[in-house]
C-alpha cells in the first residue's frame, strides 16, 4: 500500500511507521474526532446479543478468518475489523474492539500517533518494543510483561521493536472504558512473581488493589499456560458478562468446538465456562462487558 494511503486508512488506528521513536513534550492531547466516537460508529445492536436469550451463546471465529495485512514493517491479523479490514459480523465482542496479532520489523514500530478515550493493553511474546508518550514515560516491555494505558482525554505515544537483529510480537487489545475523559495513565507489570503453571492466572480486572494492571472497564483477564491437559471450569466474575477465548497456542475444547492455535471463542448468556485444555497449551481469557 502506498504511504499516503496507509496513512489516510490508519490515522485513528496508530498504524504508522517510521523510522525512528519521536521525543515527546507534556501537554494536552486534541484529536479531530474521538477515538472512541470514531469507533463507536461500527458499533450497533446487530453486533450485540440477543438480551432476550437466557441460554448459553457463542461465537467462533477460526484464525483463517481473520483479517491480515502485511505493510512490509508489519504483518498483522485482525480479529475484528480494523484498519483495511472491515467485516459488519466482526466488530466488537462487547466492550473489546480490537485484538490485533501483531508482527513488527527489526528497528521499525508505530511512530507518534494520538487515542483518547480507550484503554489499551499490549501484550508481547516475543523480542522487545520500547514506548515513549506524551505524558513522559519511556520505558521497555518485554515476552513476560504487560502494559496497559488509558488514553482519557487524550494520549500520543509510539511503540517500537527494540531489537535490531529479530523481529517482535505482540498482542495489541482495546477495550471501550466505562469512564469518559479520565486522566491518562501508563503503567507496566512483569508476570514472574504471579504466574503459574497449569491453572489460570489473573493479569488485569478493574480493582486497583487488585492483581495485574487494571483498566477503566468491569474487565478480567486471565492468562494460562498448560504443559499437561487439564479440565477447567471458568466462573465469571460479573453477571451479565461475556468470556472471549483466545487460543495462543496448542488446543483446546469448549463444549463440543475444538479451538486451535489463534482461533477465538466468545461465550455469553452464562456463568461458567468449561473447557478441556490440551498439553502444551496456552490461552488468554478475556471476560469483558457485553453492552457498549
Amino acid at each position: 500500500m502506498k504511504r499516503g494511503d496507509f496513512l489516510k486508512k490508519t490515522l485513528l488506528t496508530g498504524a504508522v511507521s517510521v523510522s525512528a521513536p519521536t521525543l515527546f513534550s507534556k501537554g494536552k492531547v486534541t484529536l479531530k474526532e474521538s477515538n472512541y466516537d470514531h469507533f463507536m460508529k461500527d458499533v450497533g445492536f446487530n453486533h450485540l446479543p440477543n438480551q432476550e436469550i437466557k441460554t448459553m451463546n457463542t461465537v467462533l471465529h477460526k484464525a483463517s478468518t481473520r483479517g491480515h495485512a502485511n505493510h512490509g514493517w508489519l504483518d498483522t491479523n485482525h480479529t475484528f475489523s480494523f484498519a483495511n479490514y472491515y467485516n459488519p459480523e466482526r466488530m466488537n465482542f462487547g466492550v473489546l474492539r480490537v485484538l490485533n496479532d501483531d508482527v513488527i520489523d527489526e528497528g521499525t514500530g508505530f511512530g507518534t500517533h494520538p487515542h483518547d478515550n480507550m484503554e489499551i493493553i499490549s501484550i508481547p511474546t516475543e523480542g522487545a518494543l520500547e514506548h515513549k508518550d506524551s505524558m513522559g514515560n519511556t520505558a521497555i516491555i518485554k515476552q513476560g510483561e504487560v502494559q496497559v494505558m488509558s488514553a482519557g482525554t487524550g494520549v500520543l505515544h509510539s511503540e517500537f521493536n527494540k531489537n535490531k537483529d529479530r523481529k517482535s510480537k505482540f498482542f495489541q487489545i482495546w477495550i471501550f472504558p466505562n469512564k469518559r475523559d479520565v486522566s491518562p495513565r501508563y503503567d507496566q507489570i512483569s508476570l514472574q512473581e504471579i504466574q503459574r503453571k497449569n491453572e489460570f492466572y489473573q493479569i488485569l480486572s478493574p480493582n486497583k488493589e487488585d492483581q495485574g494492571v487494571w483498566i477503566h472497564q468491569d474487565a478480567w483477564f486471565h492468562l494460562g499456560e498448560f504443559t499437561e491437559e487439564k479440565e477447567i471450569e471458568y466462573r465469571f466474575k460479573k453477571e451479565g458478562n461475556g468470556l472471549y477465548v483466545f487460543m495462543i497456542e496448542g488446543a483446546a475444547k469448549i463444549g463440543d468446538q475444538e479451538l486451535e492455535k489463534r482461533d477465538g471463542m466468545g461465550i455469553w448468556n452464562a456463568n461458567t465456562a468449561k473447557m478441556i485444555i490440551g498439553k502444551n497449551s496456552r490461552l488468554l481469557l478475556m471476560e469483558v462487558p457485553m453492552s457498549v
